[in-house]
């Protein structure tokens, strides 16, 4: 069954060059890293070195220049490929702040580095316990001392903390009763993990092996430098990210249905029961047809946003939408995928499971679903805010 994009896709090379390294790195590496708990080094320095890591870093930095929808288009041949690009894919859209707000001394600084693999940002410090997707009442703050900012606080689900040498931080630098509005007051920066004292980095042990952390900053020292663009502003550049992470998170969940879908086809038809394959029987073929229909209307509405993302466009309709639409079919797809091998489908060699354990998180993370819904009943249909 072929699911690939036409040979008119422009970048259909990138696609045949992504699946061809994914091919060295099979169900059997992941599942000794999944047992483990370890983080993927050996695919990751191989994404790094073959330039797909830096591929939205603007040529002039070294990177390759790619438009969103190549990057959109790494991350979903890695899913479909069976492997799992959670372990670098906050670098794609992380790196954007620092090239669309950072100053010419910092984008001359870490850019160049990030590109060539010298660096890892893939790190992003927001979400706290107590505030969760409010992002604007975090509680780590961040204190101006001439030269150097002090940060005291906490981070939770900060994936890649412990494999990543820097962190993308958001704090308070304003007191929220000292602000007009609350998503004012607050400050990005680029925190060097290598060489910060007074943070400390707490691995969160769960379902699938995202490497995420809990993360503490006791007077954690950040250069005056290293403020990204203008003190109290930070919330704003966060946001501008948001829609590419949407966008490119989608990408994945359309790869991860295509690689479910495939397995379950492919089972369906050689899988014999009662004198006659299993796909054969509606109750199975009915579940793996529908997910497909999803993912593809789905991907339609991903592959909207990115063109208009591209345009520079207002696309916050068609990331939410097309994150919402395309994690819902990616957990059908491994629903009817899981369903089709049986008991098979909870082995581990068939790396269903893993695969499946994987693709859940999307229905929360990066943005839960009650939130996107939320944005399209007010952004888009303009009802009251409800929250």
């Amino acid at each position: 069954m072929d699911m690939q994009h036409p040979a008119a896709d422009p970048h259909a090379e990138i696609r045949e060059e992504v699946r061809k390294l994914c091919a060295r790195f099979p169900g059997e590496y992941w599942r000794e890293l999944d047992a483990r708990r370890g983080y993927p080094t050996e695919f990751v320095n191989a994404l790094t070195e073959s330039g797909y890591l830096g591929a939205l870093i603007p040529e002039e930095f070294g990177g390759a220049g790619l438009p969103l929808s190549g990057a959109a288009a790494i991350l979903e041949e890695i899913q479909s490929s069976g492997c799992n690009g959670a372990a670098c894919h906050a670098q794609m859209y992380i790196m954007g702040t620092i090239l669309r707000h950072g100053s010419a001394a910092q984008k001359a600084q870490y850019l160049p580095a990030i590109a060539e693999g010298r660096l890892r940002l893939q790190a992003f410090g927001v979400t706290e316990p107590t505030s969760g997707t409010d992002t604007t009442a975090l509680r780590t703050t961040a204190r101006r001392e001439g030269d150097r900012y002090i940060v005291n606080g906490q981070k939770i689900w900060t994936s890649r903390a412990e494999h990543s040498d820097l962190m993308l931080l958001l704090a308070r630098t304003t007191p929220r009763d000292q602000v007009a509005k609350k998503t004012e007051g607050l400050s990005t920066f680029i925190v060097d993990m290598r060489t910060a004292k007074g943070l400390t980095i707490r691995p969160i042990r769960t379902m699938m092996n995202h490497n995420s952390c809990e993360v503490f900053f006791d007077n954690m020292e950040v250069p005056a430098e290293n403020l990204l663009g203008q003190e109290g502003r930070g919330f704003r550049y966060i946001l501008d990210g948001m829609n590419a992470e949407r966008l490119l998170i989608a990408a994945e969940c359309i790869g991860d249905a295509k690689w479910f879908i495939a397995k379950a086809s492919a089972y369906a038809k050689e899988r014999v029961l009662f004198g006659r394959p299993i796909g054969q029987n509606q109750g199975v073929q009915f579940p793996i047809a529908k997910a497909y229909a999803q993912m593809r209307a789905a991907e339609a509405i991903v592959q909207k946003g990115l063109a208009k993302f591209e345009r520079g466009e207002n696309c916050g309709e068609e990331a939410n939408m097309g994150k919402m639409l395309a994690a819902e079919a990616s957990w059908a797809a491994g629903e009817a995928c899981i369903n089709t091998h049986g008991g098979f489908g909870f082995a581990e060699e068939y790396d269903i499971e893993r695969k499946f354990r994987e693709t859940r998180l999307y229905q929360v993370a990066p943005i839960s679903t009650n939130l996107i819904l939320s944005y399209i009943g007010e952004h888009v249909l303009g009802m009251p805010r409800s929250y």
